[in-house]
């Protein structure tokens, strides 16, 4: 039998093995800067792809020899590529503006030190070798301010967040600076909860943060309704009121790095709503700089359309002749003129270029008024892939490719896997189901008597609901509402108050219009699935649907169904299963836990559970753990309309989305 070595000695050949990959991996960017000038010379494009391909693939293979997972290997190697990419491209646009070498940079962000921007500005000069010189301010326009006035070379705005979206203040401040957007950078958004060194859950009573990353952590933010929420300019500025705390009662929302600078600790990691939380900055400066054309580049420009019915698409038809792709859209009101826009677009491409210039001058004839804001290098870097022949994986046979009668293969059917492999994301609103996201959305059904008084009710079982951590509401029976228009459209805006999703179910075919022009999702109702002409209509809309499972089909009949509506165009699709009748209780659906694994199996589509019918109450809890475990993309949970307040189902509910959204 082997003895195993002392363990003071192993982790000593480890510390030494991380040492010497350390050094390798300073030697190799040394190396990849030499390609950098190399490109330089022979004005080759930053990347490629196919040179990255046959170097994944070699390794791959090499990797599998000596026992190491292909996808650890491809993992570690896209990580490798990406830094090597983006140093290559600061290098190579750096020499481009000799005017901007300098050994330090002074740069203007939001808050103070350990603030996410401060992070970001710093990670942004250590790619470019410089010494930082941070000058925090209090606002964007004190960070703009700063730069124009020349007390600053460069400023940090935050403009978007995958979690929170775009920030709209920063688009304000674009609209009047004569400063040009440089450069942009992103980084990863990692929110804890810190405290004072020893400090624990228990003992806090106070959670200071900035507004957007209390929206982007919500979710927690709602299981944990005895905090006290204290709003703060920064993360900076509630990472140092934690700080000068006399005692362990408060906590800041921020990144372990920024809380390290203030002798804090975390407490809990992991708080953002999305596991991919990240936020983009850009970079502006008094003047503008020029982007080789070998590096991949981004352009940035205001403009304001005519008044006229179809103008903005006529602006957009423009960049689809000259074949250049908008990567974002943006609208913003104009100051003194209601009613109005100026549209903020990002273009995938260089302003120097033929097609670019072109596209300009055809804009300028067509738009009442048009500024570029910035021409700089892109910093998406999007992983190498490789195909499964690529990684050796034998491909199995997948029982959604549909067969003809002759035995060819013909295409998949849109809601298998075999046609799209990725879990499918479906957003609407602050809601987001699928790929990881689970969402839980409270059932009301209405009835005919929605008076001022109910509506008072109404609003108040919302105003519980959202503490209580649901994203959206389903209402239904909307045909049984008095002044159904005027009604669901004071619903709506009491849902929207509070930041939750409309949904309204589609129970007849006479729903269907009141429900298009009042809802954010529609939802079409079981007996309803076997509706094709329903289908067909459903799937040419432009919202996301909800298709629940007739209690009778099968689970083959409801992906039929699936596919009649995808076929249509819209693939904005969640799937719900209600329970099915079966031969032992012919009144009481049971949960076709089976099927669900199934379709889990079979289809990129998320799945939502309602189990209201076929769980009673005290068993709830319970089988939402066990749900859980099937991967389930959210629960649908009926909340009858009372204005009794029935303090005992509240609490249930509550526990069983707080159980929703714990981690497996």
């Amino acid at each position: 039998m082997h003895t195993p070595q002392p363990l003071n000695q192993t982790r000593e050949q480890i510390t030494n093995l991380d040492n010497e990959l350390l050094a390798l991996l300073a030697e190799r960017r040394r190396l990849s800067l030499e390609v950098a000038r190399s490109k330089e010379v022979d004005v080759r494009p930053i990347r490629d792809t196919q040179r990255e391909k046959e170097l994944l693939a070699r390794l791959v293979k090499e990797g599998r020899e000596k026992g190491l997972d292909a996808h650890y290997v491809i993992s570690l190697y896209q990580s490798i590529i990406e830094d090597s990419v983006l140093n290559q491209q600061a290098y190579l646009h750096g020499r481009a503006n000799p005017e901007t070498q300098k050994q330090q940079y002074c740069i203007a962000y939001l808050g103070a030190r350990g603030s996410y921007s401060y992070l970001a500005a710093t990670r942004y000069c250590q790619r470019r070798q410089v010494e930082m010189l941070d000058l925090g301010c209090q606002s964007f326009d004190e960070i703009v301010q700063a730069v124009e006035s020349g007390h600053a070379d460069y400023g940090f705005l935050p403009i978007e967040n995958t979690s929170s979206g775009s920030i709209n203040e920063v688009y304000d401040v674009l609209q009047h600076t004569s400063l040009s957007i440089v450069g942009e950078t992103t980084i990863e958004v990692s929110h804890c909860l810190l405290g004072k060194a020893g400090s624990k859950l228990a003992d806090i009573k106070t959670v200071y943060a900035h507004p957007q990353p209390i929206s982007q952590c919500s979710r927690y933010l709602t299981q944990h309704k005895d905090l006290r929420l204290e709003y703060c300019s920064s993360s900076a500025e509630a990472m140092e009121k934690v700080n000068q705390s006399p005692d362990n009662s408060a906590a800041a929302i921020g990144s372990a790095e920024g809380g390290a600078l203030y002798q804090l600790e975390s407490i809990e990691a992991g708080l953002a709503n999305q596991k991919i939380n990240q936020s983009r900055f850009i970079v502006v400066a008094r003047k503008a700089v020029a982007v080789p054309e070998q590096l991949p580049a981004k352009t940035t420009l205001i403009m304001a359309t005519g008044q006229k019915a179809g103008a903005l698409v006529e602006a957009l038809l423009v960049l689809k002749a000259h074949q250049l792709n908008m990567s974002k859209l943006e609208s913003r009101p104009i100051p003194g003129t209601p009613w109005e826009e100026m549209f903020y677009l990002d273009i995938d491409a260089n302003i120097s270029s033929e097609s670019m210039q072109a596209g300009l001058k055809q804009l300028e004839r067509i738009t009442r008024f048009i500024k570029v804001l910035g021409c700089y290098p892109c910093e998406t870097v999007k992983p190498t892939q490789l195909s499964n022949s690529q990684l050796l994986i034998e491909p199995s046979t997948s029982k959604d490719q549909v067969i003809s009668e002759n035995g060819a293969n013909t295409s998949p059917v849109r809601y298998s896997k075999a046609y799209k492999e990725q879990a499918s994301e479906i957003n609407c609103g602050a809601m987001t189901i699928g790929a990881g996201h689970v969402g839980a959305i409270a059932q009301i059904t209405l009835n005919n008597d929605i008076s001022h008084l109910a509506l008072s009710a109404f609003e108040q079982q919302v105003k519980q609901l959202k503490e209580a951590g649901f994203q959206a509401v389903l209402l239904n029976s909307v045909n049984q509402v008095a002044m159904a228009e005027v009604t669901l459209a004071k619903l709506r805006q009491i849902l929207h108050q509070y930041g939750l999703v409309c949904i309204i179910a589609i129970e007849q075919e006479a729903d269907m219009p009141l429900a298009v022009q009042h809802a954010d999702m529609l939802f079409l109702a079981g007996k309803q699935m076997f509706n094709q002409t329903l289908l067909i209509q459903a799937g040419t809309l432009p919202v996301p649907l909800i298709l629940e499972r007739n209690d009778m089909a099968s689970f083959e009949e409801l992906l039929t169904a699936t596919e009649i509506i995808l076929s249509q165009g819209n693939q904005q699709l969640i799937l719900c299963d209600s329970g099915i009748r079966t031969l032992n209780n012919a009144n009481l659906p049971s949960l076709d836990l089976a099927s669900l694994i199934q379709i889990k199996a079979t289809s990129h589509l998320p799945i939502l559970i309602n189990p209201s019918y076929a769980v009673s109450d005290d068993a709830l809890l319970v089988q939402t753990q066990g749900i859980k475990q099937l991967k389930v993309d959210g629960l649908i949970l009926n909340c009858p309309l009372d204005s009794n307040n029935d303090s005992e189902s509240l609490n249930l509910i509550s526990a069983v989305v707080r159980e929703l959204y714990r981690a497996v």
